[in-house]
């Protein structure tokens, strides 16, 4: 399972279409995630930074917390300049830019499973 977290519901889809359509899960924010993600848990995730309710890093923070999800590798994909090498610590493997990610990157996140 491939969870893809994103309040832009075409975003979410376009991502969705790249990978696996029939193993990722939808989701607007993050508290909805964070509600299933112990009955499925996902083996990646790919987050928006700003969502609408909790954002990506009080998301992280709680999947951090946990033994049983704080190794699920996170792909961020967002508009912000983030720089990847202060992330680890929250889990994050790669940074997507979304004005300028291609179908090949998304893809090849899939070798993070």
């Amino acid at each position: 399972m491939i969870y893809i977290i994103d309040d832009d519901l075409e975003m979410a889809k376009c991502l969705a279409r790249y990978l696996r359509p029939e193993e990722t899960k939808l989701f607007p924010n993050a508290l909805e995630a964070i509600n299933v993600i112990d009955e499925d848990a996902p083996k990646l995730i790919f987050l928006d930074v700003l969502l609408d309710g909790p954002d990506a890093f009080t998301f992280l923070n709680e999947l951090v917390s946990y033994e049983n999800t704080s190794q699920i590798p996170v792909v961020i994909v967002t508009s912000l300049d983030l720089k990847l090498p202060a992330l680890p610590a929250y889990g994050i493997k790669r940074v997507l830019k979304k004005d300028t990610l291609t179908p090949e990157e998304v893809r090849a996140c899939l070798s993070l499973i």
